[in-house]
């Protein structure tokens, strides 16, 4: 995983755990990796990892079965994405729209490009 100085870590492989759980990489009721084996596999310290956890957990995303391990809540996919979108439009959308005024890129031009990448 790479990953960028701009936002923590432990945050960073939140969202990449939210983005597989929508994309349906991680089905409800799936298993995730162990703290170590998730730490080995991303090359991060196993700390950041129990906090991606935590972080996760305390949001409905995973829950522990103690002695098992973390599993995805049934209703994590809803929950990712309600987290994912409030992110990005607190966060990345203000630039985005910013950008568009100063390019003059008008909401006809923005929304023919957007038809046109959806396909």
């Amino acid at each position: 995983m790479n990953f960028n100085e701009g936002k923590p870590i432990y945050l960073q492989i939140a969202d990449r755990i939210m983005d597989d759980v929508i994309s349906g990489a991680y089905a409800p009721g799936a298993r995730i990796e162990s703290v170590r084996e998730f730490a080995g596999r991303v090359g991060v310290n196993a700390n950041t990892v129990m906090r991606t956890y935590t972080w996760l957990q305390e949001r409905g995303i995973i829950f522990n079965k103690r002695g098992i391990g973390y599993f995805i809540a049934d209703d994590a996919p809803e929950q990712a994405n309600t987290l994912l979108r409030s992110y990005f439009f607190e966060r990345e959308a203000p630039y985005f729209l910013e950008r568009l005024a100063r390019f003059g890129i008008t909401p006809a031009e923005l929304s023919s490009r957007y038809a046109a990448f959806l396909g």
